[in-house]
């Protein structure tokens, strides 16, 4: 006789995957999670020792959250694999995939799991280190404009940097397409010749605001600069379609500053999504320890390189290793170890309903998906999901399942569907 998993991949796999009654036709059964494995629901799921364990939380529970008393079983089925080194994916209206490859392509991914060619007119982009096609959105009335936004690394005369494009999508009939009216719309500045800390994610908010996030390009020398207003580096920025900052930035009228920022002190934040209320929160990667979650707010300074958790590289601390300064904000919650935050999304669906009003988030060393239940503006509950792979984004689908995206080292990638088993 099967087992109850093995039965349950089997009828998801004939199922409906979407609203639209298509399916996969390629589902594999991997076999179902609950939690932190080994860790007692109540216990906090991380069990390693801190780096810097001199360092203590500025209130209770900004760090190692208990997991849930009870957690749902989670099923997992692969619905697309063998796929391009992806970034970012995003759901089109009609429950097909747009997705990122980190060396400079876009495909779509059609409801059988089989990726489309290359999509025609993506920019030229700078594809090493840690930079390539990064993010993808999709405009917020995309159903009649057709319009999305990307953003890259961007080679310069000076250097490079995060950059931000516009441009139509034509879908193609032969699962490919093309864009059209392809227009570089926002270049953080200044450039740098690094390959690290690029960022980044965009988030249109309940406005249409275009947040973006970026980096502060890793090394000693520029990362200074997020405490700079002069400076592009380590900042979130708030603009228009066009690129625009806000006429109600913090800084539009500060001289010397920069119009589009809206929060600084960051240092390199892969992970974006609005709430339920629709206000803008983050997660950065910290160094050793020290991976941040925040809700950024208008001219606030989050601290980075002066006051941060965790510690260098090279064990030495971050500069004064101090964790708190009266000038800049304290994280909403930290870890350290790092889960090395990649990908966000807040779940506001059905199909998991232990996970509604939370906040999902992917890890590229938890090698996971981490579930951050909220209590107000705090987490009261870190869940971890094992998902034994680098997860590079996480999206909720039109079906209410959570969407993951995997990387491996080889440079290939895998979408892994999440369900309540």
């Amino acid at each position: 006789m099967k087992s109850p998993t093995l039965l349950l991949t089997a009828s998801l796999a004939a199922a409906s995957f979407l609203s639209t009654g298509s399916a996969f036709a390629q589902m594999q059964g991997l076999p179902p999670a609950t939690g932190a494995e080994g860790v007692a629901p109540g216990k906090a799921a991380e069990t390693q020792m801190p780096n810097a364990r001199d360092q203590k939380p500025a209130f209770a529970g900004q760090t190692r959250a208990p997991q849930p008393s009870s957690m749902p079983q989670i099923a997992k089925q692969v619905v697309a694999e063998n796929l391009p080194h992806l970034w970012a994916m995003e759901f089109l209206p009609d429950g097909r995939m747009l997705v990122t490859a980190k060396k400079g392509a876009m495909h779509i991914i059609a409801k059988d799991g089989k990726p489309g060619a290359a999509i025609e007119g993506v920019p030229d982009v700078l594809s090493g280190g840690q930079g390539g096609l990064l993010d993808v959105a999709l405009a917020p009335d995309y159903q009649q404009s057709g319009m999305i936004f990307f953003s890259f690394s961007e080679q310069r005369e000076d250097g490079n940097g995060t950059s931000v494009a516009s441009a139509e999508l034509v879908p193609g009939d032969d699962g490919g397409g093309k864009l059209e009216d392809v227009k570089v719309i926002f270049r953080q500045m200044p450039s740098y010749d690094g390959n690290k800390h690029f960022g980044s994610r965009l988030v249109f908010g309940p406005n249409h605001e275009l947040y973006v996030t970026v980096g502060e390009r890793s090394d000693p020398e520029p990362r200074v600069q997020a405490q700079d207003l002069k400076s592009g580096l380590g900042k979130t920025f708030r603009i228009d379609r066009d690129g625009k900052p806000l006429p109600d930035n913090p800084f539009v009228s500060r001289d010397g500053a920069r119009p589009e920022i809206w929060s600084y002190g960051h240092r390199n934040l892969q992970a974006a999504a609005l709430d339920g209320q629709g206000r803008f929160w983050t997660i950065e990667h910290g160094p050793r320890g020290g991976d941040e979650l925040n809700r950024p707010e208008a001219g606030k300074n989050y601290g980075w390189p002066e006051v941060t958790y965790g510690i260098d590289y090279s064990g030495q601390p971050i500069g004064k290793g101090i964790t708190a300064m009266k000038e800049t904000e304290q994280p909403v919650y930290f870890w350290d170890p790092v889960i090395a935050p990649s990908g966000m999304a807040f779940y506001d669906a059905d199909a998991i309903p232990e996970w509604k009003g939370s906040f999902l988030v992917g890890g590229l060393v938890s090698q996971g998906i981490v579930v951050l239940h909220m209590d107000g503006d705090r987490v009261a509950h870190e869940e971890r999901i094992p998902l034994e792979a680098r997860i590079r984004d996480v999206k909720v689908g039109p079906d209410g399942a959570v969407y993951a995206v995997t990387e491996s080292r080889g440079g290939s990638s895998t979408i892994i569907r999440l369900t309540k088993a």
